[in-house]
């Protein structure tokens, strides 16, 4: 199941811009790593961007939810920020806490690593809820009629 969210990830523009890893996926729990950037992930005063923590909280619960309903979209999705986020890196967990046939309810943790407390410690800066849905496999999109000369 690694192998499978990994190569996902790796089709998604956004997450090869922010440098997304997924560290590992499997049994209806994910985690996922992000390096920090000042130049290009802060917000004013210095802190990882409230749209960076909401698309790692977003992007855990979904691979947590795919590895036991295959292809899910966010139908609700929710974020508390506890703390400024401030590290190094920052490392998001999601977990199922009940998948059903119609929808799957996740919730999701994110930590900041080697904010100066410590090389590798985790402090936990945000936390997340998502309602996801399954979806099926897109159709084929139809083809265009070429253009008239």
């Amino acid at each position: 199941m690694l192998d499978t969210i990994q190569a996902i990830n790796k089709t998604a523009a956004f997450n090869r811009w922010a440098g997304f890893e997924v560290t590992s996926a499997a049994n209806g729990e994910a985690e996922l790593r992000m390096n920090w950037r000042e130049e290009d992930m802060g917000q004013y005063a210095g802190f990882l961007h409230a749209g960076m923590i909401g698309a790692m909280l977003d992007t855990v619960s979904g691979y947590a939810a795919a590895t036991v309903a295959g292809r899910v979209l966010a139908s609700h999705f929710s974020v508390n920020c506890i703390s400024p986020a401030i590290g190094r890196a920052f490392v998001a967990r999601g977990r199922v806490v009940k998948a059903g046939r119609k929808q799957v309810f996740a919730v999701a943790e994110l930590y900041a690593q080697g904010d100066g407390e410590g090389a590798d410690a985790l402090k936990l800066v945000a936390t997340g809820n998502a309602i996801l849905v399954p979806v099926e496999e897109p159709a084929s999109a139809p083809k265009k009629p070429a253009a008239a000369a």
